[in-house]
């Protein structure tokens, strides 16, 4: 299996509906996540991430953003496939499932 290179890279991540995200993997530890779709949800922001290998070409992804929310990420990038959890604020968790391609 050959490793894929994420660093670099920008990836499209489609959730669904409105949740249709650019990230851009400058290194193992920064990323910045934007929004595709311009409508008003969400805005771009760089943070600080970290990536646990959980096997090769797959990884588990988590950050702390400027509004507190919290987001963690399970990214296959062998299969396409990716998971969020994604706590906005103490009552409000959110899950969601989609694609992950690269894009250019």
């Amino acid at each position: 299996m050959q490793k894929i290179q994420v660093i670099g890279k920008k990836f499209k991540v489609n959730f669904g509906g409105e949740f249709v995200f650019q990230l851009d993997f400058h290194s193992d530890t920064e990323m910045t996540y934007a929004p595709i779709l311009d409508n008003g949800f969400g805005t771009p922001e760089t943070v600080r991430i970290t990536m646990v290998e959980i096997r090769p070409n797959v990884y588990m992804a988590y950050w702390k953003e400027k509004s507190n929310t919290t987001v963690v990420h399970v990214e296959d990038f062998e299969n396409g496939v990716v998971h969020t959890n994604i706590t906005v604020d103490k009552d409000t968790f959110l899950n969601f499932s989609g694609t992950l391609t690269e894009i250019n």
